[in-house]
């Protein structure tokens, strides 16, 4: 079995409602195809911090108790034998409650990720075809300035993405592309 179908099956070992498997299953396209611009080596890598970034979505309270939203996944990875150092930063980074530092491109990718897939999520369901394929980046450069459309979505870590050197624009082309690439998984 490789690392990657190990990581799905502790995922729906942990997660069991479609809309968080949808969102583990955008987050890491994204990440892959930010890793394919930033890290080709490492895009396996990459890309099972996405997928498992939330494996504990459905165990913490994340309202009371946003702190314990990721170091519970990495206690859960530990448990099952799953990962090292370097994937259990880059989940501890995607939430800011943790107070975890940021060490390396991943750590930094995963913060903006996250948030732009329930962001493109909420653009999508606005739509009168509610199908992902109908989305524009231009939409997404646009609603991202409307602080009031999708207000949860975090607009200032989606925009740190150009601390690694890559435009907000950019950044939303490569994410829309790579959930477009998975809309049937997505059901979007």
């Amino acid at each position: 079995m490789t690392d990657r179908e190990n990581a799905e099956v502790i995922l729906k070992k942990y997660v069991k409602t479609d809309h968080f498997l949808r969102h583990s299953y955008a987050v890491e396209a994204v990440m892959r195809a930010l890793s394919r611009k930033l890290e080709p080596e490492k895009e396996e890598e990459w890309a099972i911090a996405g997928l498992l970034h939330d494996l504990d979505s459905e165990i913490v309270d994340y309202m009371n108790h946003p702190e314990l939203h990721g170091p519970k996944t990495v206690e859960l990875l530990k448990e099952e034998g799953f990962g090292d150092e370097s994937l259990y930063n880059a989940i501890l980074c995607h939430n800011k409650a943790t107070d975890a530092r940021m060490a390396n491109k991943m750590d930094q990718a995963i913060f903006a990720a996250d948030p732009i897939t329930g962001f493109i999520n909420a653009i999508t369901l606005v739509y009168v075809d509610k199908k992902i394929s109908s989305v524009k980046v231009k939409s997404i450069t646009k609603r991202i300035k409307e602080t009031r459309f999708a207000a949860g979505a975090d607009r200032t870590a989606m925009k740190s993405i150009e601390k690694l050197g890559i435009s907000f624009p950019e950044f939303a082309e490569l994410s829309l592309t790579a959930m477009q690439e998975i809309s049937d998984v997505l059901d979007l």
